[in-house]
């Protein structure tokens, strides 16, 4: 049996954060605003995870009221995501995502961001996609306001 998620996220870009993608530290001038690393890649991976298991979003399991997950490193987040997965008798097929950012540019991290990704996931690389898109200059993310990703999933039971 095959499961399939969807997941999304979208986060303001602050002066004074790290720029956090894919669990990689990216250099630009501003960082993602939100109540762990907000890691957008991360989060909408996880939402597809937990779409796919029909479970709650990441929001219910790591809640931002809950001081714990304050400033939290959402790799360790997906760790236990896929801790789920397991445990509900699941593996991850495939991965394919989008990082929507009008700056900085993505290409030069994604071989990085899916090294990190596939060695979490405990899959090949060559079953992660990450892809880079722009909006055109159009909407919050084309101004540089925002950093936005998706991600589909697939899992097959074991």
């Amino acid at each position: 049996m095959y499961r399939v998620g969807l997941g999304y996220d979208i986060h303001r870009l602050k002066q004074g954060r790290d720029l956090i993608i894919g669990g990689v530290k990216i250099t630009h001038e501003k960082g993602l605003l939100g109540h762990s690393d907000a890691d957008v890649l991360i989060h909408a991976i996880i939402d597809a995870m937990l779409g796919a298991l029909a479970l709650d979003d990441i929001g219910t399991l790591f809640p931002d009221t809950d001081p714990k997950f304050k400033d939290a490193d959402s790799t360790k987040l997906l760790e236990e995501v896929c801790t789920l997965v397991k445990k509900s008798g699941y593996e991850i097929q495939n991965i394919d995502s989008n990082i929507i950012a009008q700056a900085p540019k993505m290409m030069p991290y994604i071989p990085k961001m899916k090294e990190i990704l596939a060695n979490i996931l405990k899959i090949p690389v060559k079953n992660l996609s990450i892809k880079a898109k722009t909006k055109e200059k159009m909407d919050s993310v084309g101004q540089n306001l925002a950093i936005e990703a998706n991600a589909v999933v697939m899992l097959k039971k074991v």
